[in-house]
């Protein structure tokens, strides 16, 4: 048995449902809205890449992360990839971690947690599930400017890049190297529907951040859409060119 807070290394993704990307990196299509969620496993760390929708998705991330590490891990680092409240109102499910934003996201948390909770409800949820996430909402610690380099353990070095303004005003993906490199794009990439730009969207910037997640990732990466299947980098251009074609930006 794991002593408290020591994670496998050698993981059996299937086992909780999750698809496997390589033997320290998994992702999970949440139901609802199809939203991903990602682990990335240290040998003493376990990172979680967005959160889902509701204290109940984060609650059964959280058990997922259990049964996929040990009774007794934890996830110990979250990253949200942008302030979107299916990717961020599980995040007050996990005590005591380390979560990160991309700098500017305590404002939006800081002053529009009305927002949040109508666009919840707008879209679905329920207002009391959307109530009690919103009244517990967990804004990052920590946040990323540039770029910034997360230490799991004896394990992948993970870099966090702040690549917005795009889909909303504070976009981060997560680079997790490797062969093949895995690139968690957040909702800069979506493949079970077209890019979604809402009223906090900067359509003439997307492009350009398209064109640094794909000089990080590479002609070889696997891309990891905020909604729907896993991609190549010849579908981030293609969505690329769906971007430019809609906003007249190259």
């Amino acid at each position: 048995m794991e002593a408290h807070g020591e994670v496998r290394t050698a993981v059996d993704w299937r086992a909780a449902g999750w698809e496997e990307l390589a033997p320290r990196v998994g992702r999970i299509r949440l139901p609802g809205w199809d939203a991903t969620a990602g682990l990335v496993v240290g040998s003493g760390a376990a990172l979680l890449i967005d959160t889902g929708s509701s204290l109940r998705e984060g609650s059964r991330l959280r058990r997922d992360v259990r049964r996929l590490l040990g009774a007794h891990a934890r996830v110990t680092h979250i990253v949200l990839t942008h302030p979107h409240f299916d990717h961020v109102l599980g995040t007050a499910a996990f005590a005591g971690v380390e979560t990160f934003g991309a700098v500017g996201i305590e404002t939006v948390f800081g002053r529009n947690h009305g927002d949040l909770y109508e666009d919840a409800v707008r879209h679905g949820l329920s207002p009391d599930e959307a109530a009690e996430a919103t009244d517990v909402l967990v804004t990052p610690r920590h946040r990323v400017s540039g770029e910034w380099t997360l230490d799991l353990g004896e394990g992948p070095q993970v870099l966090l890049a702040n690549l917005g303004p795009a889909h909303t005003g504070h976009d981060l993906a997560v680079l997790v190297p490797g062969s093949p490199v895995i690139v968690f794009c957040g909702d800069l990439v979506e493949e079970s529907g077209e890019p979604q730009a809402g009223p906090d969207a900067t359509p003439s910037h997307w492009p350009a951040a398209l064109d640094r997640l794909l000089a990080l990732g590479g002609e070889d990466a696997l891309y990891v859409p905020g909604h729907g299947s896993v991609v190549n980098a010849a579908f981030v251009r293609a969505q690329r060119a769906t971007l430019v074609a809609r906003s007249g930006v190259s």
